[in-house]
């Protein structure tokens, strides 16, 4: 029996589920306002919390792709859910730079503490996007800690 690559691919995400002792309010300002996603993300260029809205990241370049992340607002619900979607790396590169086409999801849920929030970085397809699968799940896990201490002193 032969197995073709596409059969061999599989897809994963990368999800971080913590509590906050912040009230959603403050969560949700850090994770759509520009200025403090800075502080905890990447500055983006040309970002608004609208949906259809268009927005770029700027990253290390790897090989062929130019570390540019093309973004997409695709969902806003105010204080529980913001997901866009995550685009990037060049078709003639292996690796980390090879080609995303994700997804990035928050959802906030209230409790008693403050606010449960949950990150999904959805549609890694490996092996192909294998090391910016494990990068990114190191990256997402720091920007989280981050985000506390944002959360703390937005100003």
């Amino acid at each position: 029996m032969t197995s073709t690559l596409a059969e061999a691919a599989v897809t994963q995400s990368i999800v971080i589920d913590e509590v906050f002792p912040h009230a959603p309010e403050v969560i949700w300002q850090a994770l759509t306002d520009g200025r403090l996603m800075a502080r905890w993300l990447m500055q983006a260029s040309g970002f608004a919390p609208i949906v259809g809205t268009r927005f770029t990241y700027q990253t290390t370049p790897a090989g062929a792709w130019d570390g540019t992340i093309q973004c997409e607002v695709l969902e806003v619900l105010p204080l529980q859910r913001f997901v866009y979607a995550w685009r990037s790396g060049d078709a003639g590169n292996a690796g980390y730079g090879a080609p995303l086409d994700t997804v990035v999801s928050f959802t906030l849920t209230r409790v008693e503490l403050g606010t449960r929030l949950r990150l999904e970085h959805a549609g890694f397809v490996l092996p192909r996007n294998s090391t910016a699968y494990t990068n990114m799940g190191k990256g997402w896990t720091a920007c989280m800690a981050k985000l506390d201490g944002v959360a703390k002193t937005p100003d």
